[in-house]
């Protein structure tokens, strides 16, 4: 039976609310109309990523995702993507430092399919020695193509943690070893999925043209019968600061010019979200757009590099993983250029910002295009429903994605100076990129 946990809440931007329920099975569900289009989306965030992979095994949280697709309870091989595509949708997954999902958008009308579908494989994902096998191949074709055959492959999500961090679940490679995918067997697959894929540790969120009452009886339909299992104790995976600075160097063989990535600590979001959200207001003031700080001085001015990007999240995105999380400044630059001249005019800029602060209509300038770039997106279903299930499974509330834009324009100067003083020079890890040579 399903029960309503809070009372239906009204989140800025959703035209019919946000309803949350949870299941008997444990399974929490977000149900949000949003008649704008005659589509619908349906996604499963798994309270499960790379840093929750066991050692011996880097990769398999990823390779289990792939396992995912390969057939169900009710579904031989393939046949999700064919009942996706052949209503006319989209489908996708991917996974991330604490979480994987699973989602599809159709026609409003293909409601039905798509929840049988993520039911059948949250219930009974088709686990054989030949799938095993076909995706270790598969994963291991995705690990060259996009790491070790690429100009810059796994720079920096994977190159520098290890330089930053000290545990196994911060600094392995999530991408994973050849090594350790190859002895992956079906018992390793059986365990993690029975540890999990749990109803009690995913979210299921669905998004689009519904009717809520109608969402949460076709929600109990397919999902109310899955068994209730043991949820796992989410593990800390806090460790201490560096106490200094950390250096390393990799070759790669294919990159056309060195590069040079910087790596603090970020404040954890739980504890403080407004110096979280100033760490990102930061990176956007140094480096988006042509006018932002970085860009005009490494780029325009002083010639230093051909590209420089500062971001706050190994992913790329900001409020993406818990603590501790990754606040990084990259940048590409000429052999001719040492790179600490670049970190040197890095600590510069953000010793003038920590002092002085950014000036009150460049920080506007910037947190307006922020803002506004997130309401554009989010203008795509998609991208609000991955927004809306990841920020309830990892934050703890949903409409946190819808708050965000909100959040952003009202940082204060005195913050973005406050989160430049906390990037010490003598508290971070810095990893260069030499090209050349066998890798």
């Amino acid at each position: 039976m399903t029960s309503s946990v809070t009372a239906p809440n009204r989140a800025d931007g959703a035209a019919g609310g946000l309803h949350r329920r949870v299941l008997d099975n444990g399974l929490r569900v977000l149900l949000v109309p949003d008649p704008a289009a005659p589509v619908v989306g349906v996604a499963v965030h798994v309270d499960v990523g790379f840093r929750s992979e066991p050692e011996g095994r880097t990769g398999f949280a990823h390779l289990f995702e792939h396992l995912m697709f390969q057939g169900s309870e009710s579904l031989e091989k393939l046949a999700h993507f064919r009942h996706v595509q052949s209503s006319g949708g989209v489908f996708n997954g991917s996974t991330h430092q604490d979480y994987t999902n699973y989602f599809e958008v159709l026609p409003s009308a293909a409601l039905e399919r798509a929840l049988f579908l993520e039911a059948d494989r949250l219930r009974a994902p088709r686990l054989t020695a030949d799938n095993l096998r076909n995706q270790v191949d598969v994963v291991k074709e995705e690990i060259r193509l996009n790491v070790l055959n690429r100009p810059y492959g796994g720079f920096p999500w994977i190159l520098l943690p290890p330089v930053l961090y000290d545990t196994y679940p911060n600094a392995h490679n999530g991408y994973g070893d050849f090594t350790d995918l190859e002895q992956a067997d079906l018992d390793d697959a059986a365990a993690f999925f029975d540890a999990y894929y749990a109803p009690g540790n995913a979210v299921l969120t669905v998004v689009g043209d519904l009717d809520p009452d109608e969402a949460a009886t076709l929600v109990e339909k397919h999902f109310g019968d899955i068994p209730a299992r043991a949820v796992p104790t989410r593990p800390s995976f806090a460790e201490p600061p560096p106490d200094g600075v950390r250096r390393d160097d990799v070759t790669d063989a294919h990159a056309p010019l060195p590069a040079i990535a910087l790596g603090h600590r970020l404040p954890d979001p739980d504890a403080d979200l407004d110096a979280y959200l100033a760490h990102a207001v930061l990176a956007s003031l140094l480096t988006d757009g042509e006018a932002a700080r970085l860009t005009q001085r490494l780029v325009y001015g002083d010639a230093l590099v051909t590209d420089v990007s500062a971001s706050c999240g190994l992913m790329g995105a900001p409020l993406d993983a818990r603590d501790p999380d990754t606040f990084t400044v990259t940048a590409v630059h000429p052999a001719s250029v040492e790179p600490d001249r670049i970190v040197e005019a890095v600590d510069d800029e953000l010793a003038t910002l920590a002092a002085e602060g950014p000036d009150p209509e460049e920080l506007r300038r910037v947190t307006a295009r922020w803002a506004s770039s997130l309401h554009r997106e989010h203008d795509r279903l998609m991208s609000r429903m991955l927004a809306l299930g990841a920020a309830e499974l990892v934050q703890g509330r949903a409409e946190l994605a819808d708050e965000l834009p909100g959040l952003i324009a009202a940082v204060e100067p005195s913050a973005v100076a406050a989160a430049a003083g906390s990037l010490r020079p003598d508290a971070r890890a810095i990893l260069t990129i030499t090209p050349g040579g066998d890798r």
